[in-house]
């Protein structure tokens, strides 16, 4: 399966993967993801957002245990964040059936769509549809940076955009939904442990600041004379550092766009995008607050207007308490060894705490051994992986098999 999924969508000169919502590299992981389930006799469905489903059992039943992920990936991304999840929950699957189980419960594998937001700017958008924590309305009205609206990108896939909406009926089937990821971070490289269980999610947004100067000559228009929002830019990059160091949390000004965005000259416009994140609430309130306020102030000084515009939003994401202890118990038990599993949280926000509002959900985390993630360097060792498969097998067994 990894072999088969590895060319999809992967950029030549970077090395890393381009595959964005509703283009023809997502067909391509969708097609995949199609064929992995009906060559295993799974009924395979598409939900009214694009959302990709796999039964084993009866859909409409109840109470059904579910697993997966999501197979887009952010701009020059690694093979891991996401499709690792996909592929192990075929492969548990596999396991399980190897084991000759018996199934109490509908089991069902996911791959959900535009999670990473790479093509419209918002982070999990079919996930935040199903659940209703995206309106119709505003999901209507995303666009990619060439003006094309979602809209449009599906109905050009050939899915029908009139469907987008909540889909209660559905999640609520869900008894338990369980996403395994590969770790971003370095925690369990620390403890020596290959598979690791999810506390929480931390809160986390995105920010636009928008800074608009005055459009002029580069090589004739006097310092002093400049009303330069790069410079405004700039300086609020390094106070978003300042401010994240103190708070002891993150913050990053990773997308820019530039206009005229010519060379020799003075832009008119800067737009910075903001993703900040923090372990608790008050720390990130505190962190945005101050990159804005030491926006406002450069701004005020160099003659620049400032917007600052909250794109999205998640607060802190507490995983089911009781279905993050059976996990442990499972794992703890199968060990042999009745090694507790490490628990620990996160930063980066993954379909799973979307969905918590709405189902219990929990996360499993396989070891990466450098902590690299968003890029083409992202790892994680084969005997890990493999790990991985076999600790969402036992818990798929515990949660779904009499």
């Amino acid at each position: 399966m990894w072999r088969e999924l590895l060319p999809v969508g992967r950029n030549r000169d970077s090395g890393g993967y381009r595959r964005y919502a509703w283009t023809a590299a997502d067909a391509d992981c969708r097609a995949w993801f199609r064929a992995q389930a009906e060559a295993r006799g799974l009924t395979y469905e598409v939900d009214r957002n694009g959302n990709q489903w796999a039964w084993l059992g009866d859909p409409l039943a109840g109470n059904a245990v579910v697993t997966g992920s999501h197979l887009d990936s952010v701009p020059d991304g690694g093979a891991f964040d996401g499709p690792l999840g996909v592929v192990s929950s075929f492969a548990a699957l596999d396991e399980l059936r190897g084991r000759g189980v018996q199934f109490a419960r509908p089991v069902a594998i996911s791959n959900f769509g535009d999670e990473e937001g790479a093509r419209f700017g918002l982070a999990c958008v079919g996930s935040r549809l199903a659940a209703g924590q995206l309106t119709v309305e505003a999901a209507h009205r995303l666009r990619d940076g060439d003006g094309v609206t979602l809209p449009q990108a599906m109905e050009a896939a050939g899915y029908d955009p009139d469907s987008l909406g909540p889909d209660p009926e559905r999640l609520g089937r869900i008894g338990a939904f369980v996403e395994l990821h590969v770790e971003q971070g370095r925690a369990l490289d620390l403890t020596g442990d290959p598979v690791g269980i999810a506390s929480a999610i931390w809160p986390h947004g995105r920010w636009r600041f928008d800074f608009r100067g005055e459009a002029n000559h580069a090589g004739t228009t006097r310092l002093a004379d400049r009303r330069d929002p790069m410079l405004t830019y700039a300086e609020t990059v390094l106070a978003a550092r300042r401010e994240a160091e103190l708070a002891g949390a993150v913050a990053t000004f990773g997308k820019v766009s530039v206009e005229p965005n010519g060379v020799n000259a003075i832009p008119s416009l800067v737009r910075g995008w903001l993703d900040s994140r923090a372990a608790d609430q008050d720390r990130l309130d505190t962190v945005v607050a101050g990159i804005e306020r030491a926006a406002r102030e450069h701004a005020e000084r160099a003659g620049v207007d400032l917007d600052v515009v909250r794109e999205s939003f998640t607060p802190v994401v507490e995983f089911e308490h009781a279905l993050r202890d059976e996990l442990g118990r499972i794992l703890a038990g199968r060990s042999g060894t009745g090694r507790a599993v490490p628990v620990l949280g996160t930063g980066a926000g993954h379909d799973a705490g979307i969905l918590s509002a709405s189902v219990p959900t929990a996360m499993l985390f396989v070891r990466n051994p450098t902590g690299i993630s968003h890029s083409p360097a992202e790892h994680a060792a084969e005997d890990d992986c493999a790990a991985g498969v076999i600790a969402l097998a036992d818990v798929l067994e515990g949660l779904a098999c009499s």
